[in-house]
């Protein structure tokens, strides 16, 4: 449990912190603090206020999306009770959802004075996005293909860990270099000192600990769920189209897909220092995420538009002989989006409670932006499958 002095410095950063403040001992608190349970519902929807950041331009033309909102009057099934839909937005802790269904909006749910405008922080949703950034930048020739090695976009990348690995292995999550995920502070873990060096202090960049790495496994050989491999991805995705991230997307997926406002990225450092914390940093509006999830359910399309190549998605989502990803692993796992066995089911999803789920099956996109207790609850997440299970097929 924090203490009331490290809740009292969040509190006073989300209010009183402006952009281009130095990190200073207080700020260091607020962004070590904010993922405590007594204020992360307030924090996940500000992060603005505690971090740099990098605006993602929207463009003129809106995608509008149809509506058809009416009460989600649904009960659902989980550990034998049966509860209602009342009974889940509370229990897994939700700020807000949104439920699209052949391609119009049929719920919106907005909760703790969250609101349309709100922007919420995606966690790993933002891995999902960075993967389709990096299949635009194939697109447009500026990086020649999965098969290429980081090191011809990064050439610092020699050292043990990442030398000879792919961005196809990256995006799969298994390039084989010896890190460990593991969340919250006190633990002395590669983790903690990686956020702490470059997210907190900003010190350092948030891939820069890649360059010195080692190894654990052969490239390709083994699964390994790393934040700090997308933070590779979207150093190589900056170098290959020699611009910040946050600009490049504006341009080639934020402004044709026709999102209705401007995102933001978190950066590891001031302005024209940090870069995109490409991991884990995308913020943005409940129905933009919803947007997102139905571009990827009609292949790429959006807003009129091809925007993301199909193939691209179906290489992103559509299992290649390794669902589950690991033996320890209930769910597959292809380019930087989570695929449910005995489904077609697929989704980008993050911690403390963010899912963007879709389903082809029934034409079905779910969005759930949350602030769980800790970082990860296998029981909140099976919680929340069995939910969006429920709602897909209409009981």
């Amino acid at each position: 449990m924090k203490s009331p002095m490290i809740r009292c410095a969040l509190a006073l950063a989300l209010l009183t912190l402006p952009a281009n403040a130095q990190v200073s001992p207080s700020q260091q608190e607020a962004r070590r603090a904010l993922y405590g349970e007594k204020l992360n519902g307030l924090a996940f929807r500000h992060m603005d206020e505690i971090f740099d950041t990098a605006p993602v331009a929207n463009g003129a033309k809106v995608w509008k999306l149809p509506e058809d909102i009416s009460a989600l009057d649904i009960t659902y099934e989980f550990e034998g009770q049966r509860r209602t839909t009342a009974d889940f937005l509370e229990r897994t802790r939700t700020n807000a959802m949104l439920v699209i269904r052949d391609g119009r909006i049929v719920h919106e749910i907005y909760r703790n004075n969250s609101g349309p405008e709100t922007r919420f922080i995606s966690f790993s949703m933002a891995k999902s996005i960075t993967s389709l950034l990096i299949g635009l930048a194939i697109e447009d020739g500026l990086i020649g293909s999965v098969d290429d090695p980081l090191t011809r976009y990064v050439p610092e990348l020699v050292g043990d860990g990442y030398k000879d690995v792919t961005i196809r292995q990256a995006l799969l999550m298994r390039s084989g270099a010896a890190f460990r995920e593991t969340y919250g502070f006190g633990q002395k873990s590669q983790m903690e000192e990686l956020y702490e060096n470059s997210m907190v202090t900003g010190r350092a960049r948030f891939a820069d600990m890649a360059t010195g790495i080692g190894r654990d496994h052969l490239p390709g050989e083994f699964f390994n769920y790393s934040t700090l491999e997308t933070g590779v991805l979207g150093w190589v995705l900056e170098r290959a189209v020699k611009r910040p991230l946050a600009d490049y997307m504006a341009d080639r997926l934020w402004k044709p897909a026709g999102m209705e406002a401007a995102g933001y990225w978190l950066l590891d450092g001031p302005p024209g220092v940090g870069r995109a914390w490409s991991g884990a940093g995308f913020n943005a509006r409940l129905r933009d995420y919803g947007r997102l999830g139905l571009m990827m359910l009609n292949g790429g399309k959006a807003n009129g538009r091809q925007v993301v190549p199909a193939a691209w998605v179906v290489q992103s989502t559509v299992p290649q002989g390794t669902e589950p990803a690991a033996p320890d692993r209930v769910q597959g796992y292809q380019f930087q989006w989570w695929t449910l066995p005995d489904s077609d089911a697929f989704m980008a999803k993050g911690v403390h409670g963010q899912f963007i789920w879709v389903d082809p099956a029934s034409r079905t996109v779910i969005v759930k932006l949350s602030h769980w207790p800790t970082a990860w609850v296998r029981a909140l997440e099976n919680e929340t499958l069995a939910y969006f299970q429920a709602v897909a097929s209409g009981k």
